[in-house]
């Protein structure tokens, strides 16, 4: 087993964690905090993902092709909810209820939140395009200035 790369970065959003694992992003995650500087190992995978998410940041980019594999963590539900997460299209937001219903119906609303919630992969697979059914923004596991700072890049 190869081991994983981590990579911090300063974004508009805040501090953000890269991770690669075998030649796939894994992990992008907020890591608020003032003592973190850009620093890490980079591969080609990571760079690909840095200059990806400077273009998006940039408003240049809206879709990422750098690989990512949601399959790395998660339960088989929680990999479905990622994996829809990964089909909304830049710059659409759907419903939290919307998301429940086409990952397992209406019941699952609470089920869907939380998988929201524990998106490995926040930015590039977009939890942050799920709002809720009233327009309201809902809420954000990076907090709702950043969901907010998000959406307004891709024109919300």
């Amino acid at each position: 087993m190869l081991m994983s790369n981590e990579y911090y970065m300063k974004s508009p959003v805040g501090h953000l964690k890269i991770t690669e694992h075998d030649g796939f992003i894994v992990g992008l995650d907020y890591v608020d905090g003032e003592s973190i500087s850009e620093n890490g190992s980079t591969n080609s995978i990571i760079d690909q993902c840095i200059a990806e998410l400077g273009e998006y940041f940039k408003g240049r980019r809206s879709r990422f092709d750098v690989p990512v594999d949601l399959s790395y963590r998660g339960t088989p539900f929680q990999q479905k909810v990622w994996n829809r997460l990964y089909e909304i299209p830049f710059g659409e937001t759907i419903s939290y209820k919307t998301l429940a219903m086409d990952c397992g119906g209406p019941n699952h609303s609470r089920a869907v939140a939380n998988a929201n919630g524990k998106n490995p992969i926040s930015i590039i697979v977009p939890c942050h395009r799920v709002i809720a059914h009233d327009g309201t923004l809902g809420g954000y596991t990076g907090g709702l200035d950043k969901k907010e700072t998000l959406l307004g890049i891709e024109g919300r």
